[in-house]
């Protein structure tokens, strides 16, 4: 059994070949070839504990993951945990993976398949909102989903955005990263509009002239009281893109639009139903919006990718 620390989940395989593994894991749903109990959503003193495992024709896996809010005070990551990887035939544990940076690439190569598969090929401009870990990695897979030429970055703390772009900027050279000191700025100059907090209120602006006409990938809202988009963002909207059916009972930004009567229920489409029937960008309409809480076919998917390219270049800790 070998373990998978940060360092080495970064190494192993380029943003490409995770999204192309995002967009097999879509396949792999649409067949029903997998197993994957509804995840185990524990509260406690507003913290959550996931624990989610899912069986695959080649591998099976286990994610357990922690959400402390608070940590973001006391400078440590807000999402950590660990993923173990088992052999299909024996059931032997293969794998340790460090669960809080295969969160984040995966979520990450989630968001770019959905940049990959809604935004037009010409967008050159993609904004952000919330300068957080989660955020990061949807900027480093959207600029390999599209020729980026700006990113656009707004945060509440000043400070910490102007430490998030000049780290971004070393990372994506090739793309000229800015701050934004107004969203409605942000908007202004964005195609492409990524919401990355765990705000329990509407981000943006309730401006139907200032949210038409872009392409809104939502990662932050998970529970029930979180919301990213306004009431009229929805109005605008055909269909509205989610990577899981479990999304309607989990986010917000889903959950009081339908019961507010804003979108039909019939309006939410799976995205592995999106990529079956070949939509292609533009055939939602001009505004479009995804919508990802995430699932642990995801990170089985990824982590054995993750896990055979490892074993190929002999990177990991050999636990036994």
């Amino acid at each position: 059994m070998i373990y998978l620390n940060a360092e080495t989940l970064m190494e192993a395989a380029k943003p490409d070949e995770i999204m192309d593994v995002i967009e097999q894991a879509y396949a792999i749903k649409a067949a029903g070839s997998y197993k994957m109990p509804s995840r185990i959503h524990i509260e406690n003193n507003g913290n959550t504990l996931l624990y989610m495992p899912c069986f695959l024709n080649t591998i099976f896996g286990t994610k357990i993951l922690s959400l402390f809010p608070g940590n973001r005070s006391k400078g440590l990551p807000v999402i950590s945990g660990l993923v173990l990887l088992n052999d299909k035939e024996s059931g032997h544990p293969v794998a340790i993976l460090d669960g809080g940076r295969l969160t984040a690439l995966r979520t990450g190569a989630v968001g770019g398949v959905a940049v990959r598969h809604t935004a037009p090929n010409s967008a050159q401009n993609a904004g952000l909102i919330g300068s957080g870990v989660q955020g990061y990695f949807q900027l480093l897979f959207a600029a390999k989903a599209r020729k980026l030429k700006n990113i656009i970055v707004y945060d509440l703390d000043q400070e910490k955005l102007v430490h998030f772009c000049s780290r971004l900027q070393n990372d994506i050279p090739e793309v000229n990263i800015k701050p934004a000191k107004k969203i409605e700025d942000l908007l202004e100059q964005s195609e492409i509009v990524i919401t990355a907090t765990p705000s329990e209120k509407p981000v943006l602006p309730d401006d139907k002239k200032l949210l038409i006409n872009k392409n809104y990938v939502g990662i932050g809202s998970y529970k029930p009281e979180m919301r990213e988009f306004p009431r009229s963002l929805y109005s605008l909207l055909k269909k509205v893109l989610v990577d899981t059916v479990h999304g309607l009972e989990e986010s917000g930004d889903l959950i009081t639009p339908i019961h507010e009567k804003w979108i039909k229920s019939s309006q939410v489409m799976e995205f592995d139903k999106y990529l079956a029937d070949g939509y292609k960008p533009g055939m939602l309409g001009t505004t479009t919006l995804f919508k990802s809480v995430g699932m642990a076919l995801f990170d089985v998917a990824v982590g054995e990718l993750l896990y055979r390219k490892a074993l190929d270049k002999g990177m990991g800790i050999d636990l036994n």
